[in-house]
């Protein structure tokens, strides 16, 4: 065995554990925040004097100071993180049944099945479509395909047609019951899979903590060409939702596996009964893996590209959609709150969303409409101070990511209008909705996908 080299040495020395790295990363947050809170007194007597002390007081705490934590936070367990090289094992790997749910999905699903008979996997694969009652074409298309389709060796398809429409949760989970393998990949009617991103998601599991029982995928943004909408939601899936579980799955706890694309460990799923039946069943039975001090890991070199909503009410219902589901996720495990682990930070970082998003859309923006006509008492020279901050946090995902695309042979292509977009007025859009959806939760309305 070959001794290490000096520079290696001083490395090995300088490594800092996940533990070490979560403190010094607490510790930047905490003193960048320290410094917003001096920086902003005379922001707070100016906005007291017009208004009153409270109110002052929690629209600063949360325009200013909790997004500056989080930041200084995201920034810093970026800078920090040295993801392990996931190994791939020689031999072949484990089977995997792959769950399809598709519910009127006659323009997308052709191209989601052939990508998932182009993969590399060096495993026993099973593909179960779980057709939940579409009224359009869905159904036929599927069994065209598999007729035609070539498929690898080892890999079964098979189409489950299902009558009527019961919701995802109810097919993923005769999905389940009906699967022949021990890992378990659902997988969107509309996502383009990479050749290699079941042999990615896999080994990733594979080099993760023995107390893994699932890995969240990267899904990415397929149909980002369409418009200004379909371009900003590029950069958020590629910048916004990437860095948040990379940041989380650091610290051995990301909070959602998402349906879109991710694996699971099917004892672990049928240890808490499987999805349950909501609208927000990922991030639900995520919490519920959680709760029993499960980990959940990240592969973000498992790409998969969806079809994201092109118009703003199809956006807006997938965000109140979304919002739900958290509501949910904090109805059924509010214990969550109150673990002795650092993911514990990430359950708080989300409860205060429903006060972000509060602020934001009834404080922020009309604060930005009054420093149009020249009152800057909420938006004002004060808040151009995080924008450096946010810069930063850009260029730090930016580089890890375009080094992750870069190590799939892929580019990141150009889309300066949509960044503009993202950057500047995605917000405006997203949280307000984010609010209705908080809203529509906590008075029991109705619950419905909305998607199709």
């Amino acid at each position: 065995m070959p001794m290490p080299s000096a520079r290696e040495e001083r490395w090995r020395r300088l490594y800092l554990g996940v533990r070490g790295k979560f403190l010094l990363a607490v510790s930047i947050a905490t003193l960048w925040t320290a410094l917003s809170v001096w920086l902003s007194q005379r922001w707070l007597i100016d906005l007291a004097a017009v208004t009153y002390w409270p109110f002052a007081l929690v629209s600063i705490i949360f325009i200013a100071y909790v997004p500056g934590f989080m930041n200084a936070f995201l920034i810093a367990t970026l800078s920090l993180d040295r993801r392990p090289i996931a190994r791939m094992p020689a031999k072949a790997l484990p089977g995997v049944t792959v769950l399809v749910a598709a519910y009127n999905e006659a323009s997308a699903i052709r191209d989601t099945l052939t990508s998932l008979a182009r993969q590399d996997y060096r495993g026993p694969l099973e593909v179960l479509v779980l057709n939940d009652g579409s009224s359009d074409t869905t159904a036929t298309i599927v069994r065209e395909l598999l007729a035609s389709l070539t498929l690898p060796a080892g890999a079964t398809f098979t189409l489950h047609d299902f009558a009527v429409n019961r919701g995802k949760s109810a097919v993923l989970n005769d999905g389940l019951r009906a699967a022949a393998h021990g890992l378990i990949v659902t997988i969107d009617g509309d996502c383009w899979m990479r050749t290699n991103a079941l042999t990615q998601i896999v080994s990733r599991y594979l080099s993760d903590p023995d107390n893994t029982v699932a890995v969240a995928g990267a899904v990415m943004v397929r149909n980002s060409r369409t418009n200004l909408l379909t371009r900003a939601q590029e950069w958020d899936y590629f910048h916004g939702i990437a860095s948040v579980k990379r940041m989380q799955g650091m610290y051995h706890g990301t909070l959602v596996a998402q349906g879109a694309f991710s694996l699971y460990r099917r004892d672990a799923l049928e240890e808490v009964g499987g999805w349950p039946e909501c609208v927000g069943e990922d991030i639900v039975v995520s919490w519920a893996l959680l709760e029993r001090d499960y980990r959940i890991g990240y592969a973000d070199n498992a790409l998969a590209f969806t079809n994201v909503p092109e118009g703003f009410r199809q956006f807006a219902l997938q965000r109140k959609r979304w919002s739900r589901g958290l509501m949910e996720a904090f109805k059924a495990h509010w214990r969550l709150l109150f673990k002795r682990r650092m993911t514990t930070l990430f359950i708080w970082w989300n409860v205060c969303f429903l006060p972000l998003d509060v602020v934001y859309s009834f404080v922020f923006i009309p604060g930005l409409i009054l420093a149009l006509f020249g009152y800057f008492y909420i938006a004002g020279p004060l808040t151009l101070a995080v924008l450096p901050l946010a810069a930063l946090w850009n260029i730090v995902i930016f580089r890890i990511q375009r080094g992750v695309f870069e190590g799939e042979d892929l580019k990141v292509r150009r889309n300066p209008m949509g960044f503009l977009f993202y950057a500047l007025a995605y917000s405006l859009l997203m949280q307000p909705v984010c609010v209705w959806g908080y809203v529509v939760e906590i008075i029991g309305m109705k619950k419905k996908w909305d998607t199709k």
